[in-house]
């Protein structure tokens, strides 16, 4: 079974790192781990202005997954609602968060009710969560409301 315990960053620089190495398509596909993901994103939220992740992730995800030999299909590689979700997620969590710096942000960040894996699975079910309408394109919660 999969160690699913909360791995925090050691520095802000580690932060930038994954993000930076997003954004180039350089990061190596281990290093692109589930905090990755929301650290980018948090640090894209936080440092980059000039990316608005709800219209720019989707791309930047899809070629960054090519970049490392994935694909983007119906099964697997990008997921518009999931990563949707996980947006509006870390944007309203920063919104509220009283840490100070990008380092205390995003390891707060990742000890949140928003950072488990199974965090959307207490909006939706899983059959409607890992669908390929899902996959695709956004689709609302069957469960509970974000």
């Amino acid at each position: 079974m999969p160690d699913h315990s909360i791995r925090l960053f050691a520095s802000a620089g580690a932060i930038r790192h994954v993000g930076e190495g997003l954004l180039a398509r350089s990061l190596p596909k281990a290093e692109w781990t589930h905090e990755a993901h929301l650290a980018a994103c948090a640090w894209l939220i936080l440092e980059r202005a000039d990316i608005v992740p709800e219209r720019d992730l989707p791309d930047i995800i899809r070629a960054y997954n090519l970049a490392v030999g994935g694909v983007n299909d119906d099964t697997q590689g990008y997921h518009e609602t999931l990563t949707q979700l996980y947006v509006i997620g870390v944007r309203r969590f920063l919104e509220g968060c009283t840490a100070e710096g990008l380092l205390a942000k995003v390891n707060a960040l990742l000890a949140s009710e928003v950072a488990p894996r199974d965090w959307p699975l207490h909006m939706y079910s899983r059959e409607r969560l890992f669908s390929v309408d899902a996959r695709r394109g956004w689709v609302e919660p069957d469960l509970s409301a974000i």
